[in-house]
């Protein structure tokens, strides 16, 4: 996910694509997401620790609500 919202905002700085510089922007925010969920199942399984995937979920939610404030005030990534 990563190269390919790299790849993406790319290609909407190319095209002057606002639908694609969004969908770049919700590449970069899937992996982030799957990055921090992948930790929160790790320190899970390795360690027992039963409540780390929800503080991994709450460490999320700030990456998320930003994001929702950037799509709803209509700025873009900065990218283009």
């Amino acid at each position: 996910m990563p190269w390919l919202g790299k790849e993406k905002r790319k290609l909407s700085a190319a095209t002057g694509s606002a639908a694609l510089r969004a969908d770049a922007a919700e590449s970069a925010l899937c992996a982030y997401l799957s990055l921090i969920a992948l930790v929160g199942l790790g320190v899970n399984a390795i360690w027992h620790v039963a409540w780390a995937d929800p503080v991994a979920a709450l460490a999320v939610t700030p990456l998320i609500v930003w994001e929702g404030r950037e799509a709803v005030r209509g700025k873009s990534c900065g990218c283009c």
